[in-house]
């Protein structure tokens, strides 16, 4: 008895950490695609002298991949819960 008790306490961290790593993924994502569409904006201002417009574009296009990547992550999350909650309805 206490065997399965430790295989579903050990499934159950196994899942947590799976969600964690998933969370950590998706934010460090997010934050690098505004630094990253932020420095191109920039590279384009000083090249072309366009400023402030490339920065601005970069700005707002990097945080529009961050509100996506961050809506995706939760869905993903979402997703995972439901299978969680699926399969501890059918061990019980």
């Amino acid at each position: 008895m206490t065997g399965r008790s430790e295989e579903r306490e050990q499934s159950q961290q196994q899942r947590a950490a799976r969600r964690q790593a998933l969370a950590y993924q998706g934010s460090f994502e997010a934050v690098i695609a505004i630094l990253i569409a932020t420095g191109i904006g920039y590279w384009i201002d000083t090249s072309f002298d366009t400023s402030p417009f490339g920065l601005l574009i970069g700005a707002a296009v990097g945080f529009s991949s961050f509100v996506l990547r961050l809506l995706r992550l939760g869905r993903l999350l979402q997703e995972v819960a439901d299978e969680e909650a699926a399969e501890n309805d059918g061990s019980d």
